[in-house]
């Protein structure tokens, strides 16, 4: 499914920092009212330059593994690799494609929001992998807000997935599509991410994305 859930990346007290910082407003770029833009129903900040600590740290340690996965995914896909060894070079690229305003984001659902079925690609420059954070305890903090992923399978009906993002644990994810074996060899499989209804309580995570918008 082009999925894999992480063990424990930060602890619960990690978790509630991050989550604070939702409501200092000039840590962010901007806000997004997602049923305004018929997103779904909630809301997230894009963090604004330079990141909190935890936030960059996180995103340079993930860089180098997922590296390996992109760069083999587009072998497979007989694409371009364009992804330096460094995420630094990677974002000085981006910056130079005209791609410069960070899309890392802080996402807050509260009871009856949703996340529609979507893509995140901002730019020509784009990275195949993004990881998403869960910061509150599922079933203690809120009920539903399941990560959904829908995979279009060539020539057959699309797949689906439902996760509960531990608190503190990451989900990687594709950003676009994934490689998919077929008949003639490998194929690209669109997938789409989003979250169910959340059914009470209130929901945080964070999202990482490895280019820039």
């Amino acid at each position: 499914m082009g999925c894999a859930l992480t063990p424990r990346l930060l602890t619960p007290a990690d978790c509630r920092a991050l989550s604070a910082l939702y409501d200092e407003t000039d840590r962010f770029r901007s806000t997004v009212d997602m049923a305004r833009y018929r997103f779904g129903s909630g809301q997230y900040r894009y963090f604004a330059d330079p990141l909190p600590g935890p936030v960059r740290a996180l995103r340079e340690a993930f860089y180098p593994h997922l590296l390996a996965v992109a760069r083999d995914w587009a072998d497979r896909l007989g694409r371009p690799a364009p992804w330096p060894d460094s995420l630094g070079e990677w974002l000085e690229r981006c910056h130079a494609a005209g791609q410069s305003k960070s899309a890392q984001i802080l996402l807050r659902y509260g009871a009856g929001d949703w996340n529609a079925l979507h893509r995140d690609v901002f730019g020509e420059m784009v990275f195949p992998l993004q990881v998403v954070i869960g910061l509150d305890e599922p079933g203690t903090d809120y009920t539903g807000g399941e990560f959904l992923l829908v995979e279009q399978r060539p020539r057959a009906q699309s797949r689906g997935t439902a996760t509960l993002l531990p608190q503190g644990h990451g989900l990687i994810f594709t950003t676009r599509d994934r490689p998919v074996r077929s008949a003639r060899g490998w194929s690209a499989g669109p997938v789409r991410h989003g979250v169910s209804t959340v059914r009470a309580g209130r929901r945080h995570s964070l999202g990482l994305v490895f280019h820039e918008a």
